[in-house]
């Protein structure tokens, strides 16, 4: 097992989340292609593999235990940058569909190479803004790690998704301000406090759904 191997696994055992040598491996693979295309496409400032480790897959990987527990799910990752946390997330639930959305065309065309060498055929790859993005049937859910607010979130992407579809949002501290700027007609349904290993910045995970008492 390579080195970045066992850094991945232990940091993932950490996280209590369970994981296939297969998984691991194509996680490896993807950190790997990252670190090698960031260089020329800047798909992130962080340039060192620990640090795409730390900051980028295993912030990704710690809602995963949060998120449903069904095999058929259909999630969009708007503004996904280089894949974050969209393909950990394909790799950790092969029987999801994910799609990908960027408007950024170097980034999207990083993300179609992933999926080709990982060989990724639960992921979809959009080049396109999200105003402009008609999914063939309504989604289960939206989620983002860099949206620019709640608020745009919510109404940027609020037909894409079915009528019991959840806004899953990442966030640092605890965005209260953002939420008392969120649409009328929808709620913070659920809140989780995320804990990263070797690492103290506050992580909150929020799940948005319409207010069904509307």
């Amino acid at each position: 097992m390579s080195d970045l191997a066992k850094k991945l696994s232990v940091l993932i055992d950490r996280l209590a989340l369970p994981i296939t040598d297969e998984q691991l491996a194509m996680l490896v693979q993807y950190v790997e292609l990252f670190h090698k295309w960031n260089k020329a496409y800047n798909l992130s400032a962080i340039r060192d593999l620990e640090g795409i480790v730390h900051r980028h897959i295993i912030d990704s990987l710690s809602i995963c235990p949060l998120l449903p527990k069904t095999e058929q799910y259909h999630i969009i990752d708007v503004g996904t940058g280089g894949g974050l946390p969209g393909i950990p997330l394909a790799i950790m639930n092969p029987g999801w569909q994910v799609s990908l959305l960027d408007s950024n065309g170097k980034k999207t065309r990083f993300l179609t190479q992933v999926k080709i060498e990982l060989g990724l055929t639960n992921v979809s790859v959009f080049n396109e803004r999200v105003e402009k993005h008609q999914p063939a049937q309504p989604l289960n859910a939206v989620i983002s790690r860099a949206f620019a607010s709640l608020k745009d979130m919510i109404e940027g992407c609020q037909t894409l998704l079915d009528d019991k579809g959840v806004f899953w949002a990442m966030k640092g501290v605890y965005p209260e301000q953002e939420i008392a700027e969120m649409p009328a007609g929808f709620v913070v349904k659920e809140s989780f406090s995320i804990h990263l290993p070797d690492d103290d910045a506050s992580r909150h995970l929020l799940a948005i759904t319409k207010n069904s008492t509307e």
